[in-house]
């Protein structure tokens, strides 16, 4: 009786192994792909708070004529409304207190209070934002426009990381013919929270790279071009595939102080209209910016199986 149970259980375990075969095997060539996937960074910028300098006015006080007394200042409040003595002093110390609140809740409405109880104008509405663009692998030209802007741009100041910005945007938009998926996100929230938001996305997106192989972020200039040639596995270069690359990802973060909202990407058109947006933001409101690209070294690939991995979120355009 067992030896005829253990006879019917054999083909069952043997479709469970090999199932397990595959899979292991599926795996694993998936993490050797991932492996060796290069990648480009460029951008810059802080979540600061903006500086102010105040200046102490310079008052002059005429002379207190006409009424008697000084303390608070309001000594005018007791004649007004008729009363004396005793208790139109105390009537009148209500009346200041009353009005003195009154001035500290209008003073606070026009300025606003932010997260941390930080007015507004030190902790202003910022707005995060990633737009990722899938294009196919014919689009060469765009991995040459990255490198040229990566290592052209002065990411130190204002006016070199909107360059960045805009020029990555305008070279994204001269090849609407490769575009094959997309996707966008937007967080509003206040300066104080919006590195946090701002590097959880890029952490997330770096970590997709087994190495940048060229960077460019707040003007420290980083390339190895050692790596973009075939080279032994064995010492960490990356070795270049037979397999044709099918498509490059390229990744936009910024930080921009108001309001900033990216439409979600249904078609080419609302690809189209939000790289537009993000390319007319201006030095003056742009706190960060930082665009990543995949892959970046000479013979490094990204076939559909690395896409369908390393972006989930991508959606057909």
């Amino acid at each position: 009786m067992g030896h005829i149970r253990l006879n019917k259980l054999k083909p069952i375990l043997k479709s469970i192994f090999l199932v397990g075969v595959i899979a292991i095997l599926f795996f694993s060539q998936a993490d050797g792909a991932l492996a060796a996937r290069s990648g480009g960074r460029m951008g810059g910028g802080s979540f600061r708070a903006p500086s102010r300098s105040y200046s102490s006015p310079s008052r002059s006080y005429a002379p207190n004529r006409g009424y008697g007394g000084g303390g608070f200042g309001f000594p005018f409040l007791i004649p007004f409304f008729g009363f004396g003595g005793g208790f139109g002093g105390l009537f009148s110390i209500l009346i200041v207190i009353s009005l003195a609140n009154f001035l500290v809740r209008s003073f606070r409405g026009a300025t606003g209070d932010g997260e941390g109880g930080e007015p507004q104008s030190l902790n202003p509405a910022v707005s995060v934002a990633k737009l990722q663009v899938g294009l196919l692998a014919q689009a060469r030209e765009l991995q040459t426009d990255l490198d040229r802007i990566a290592l052209s741009t002065d990411t130190s100041s204002a006016q070199g990381r909107a360059q960045v910005l805009q020029e990555s945007t305008l070279a994204l938009l001269r090849h609407p013919e490769y575009f094959a998926y997309a996707s966008s996100d937007t967080e509003q929230t206040r300066l104080n929270s919006a590195e946090t938001q701002f590097n959880r996305w890029s952490l997330s997106e770096r970590s997709k790279f087994s190495e940048e192989t060229l960077s460019n972020y707040d003007n420290q200039l980083k390339q190895n071009p050692d790596k973009a040639l075939t080279g032994d596995s064995e010492s960490g270069a990356l070795v270049e595939s037979q397999e044709p690359s099918e498509y490059i990802v390229v990744t936009l973060l910024v930080g921009v102080q108001g309001k900033l909202k990216l439409p979600a990407i249904q078609d080419a058109e609302s690809l189209n209209q939000a790289l537009r947006q993000l390319g007319g933001v201006g030095a003056e409101q742009l706190l960060a910016v930082e665009v990543l690209w995949t892959p970046q070294a000479t013979g490094d690939t990204l076939t559909s199986d690395d896409l369908l991995a390393g972006y989930p979120d991508l959606q057909l355009v």
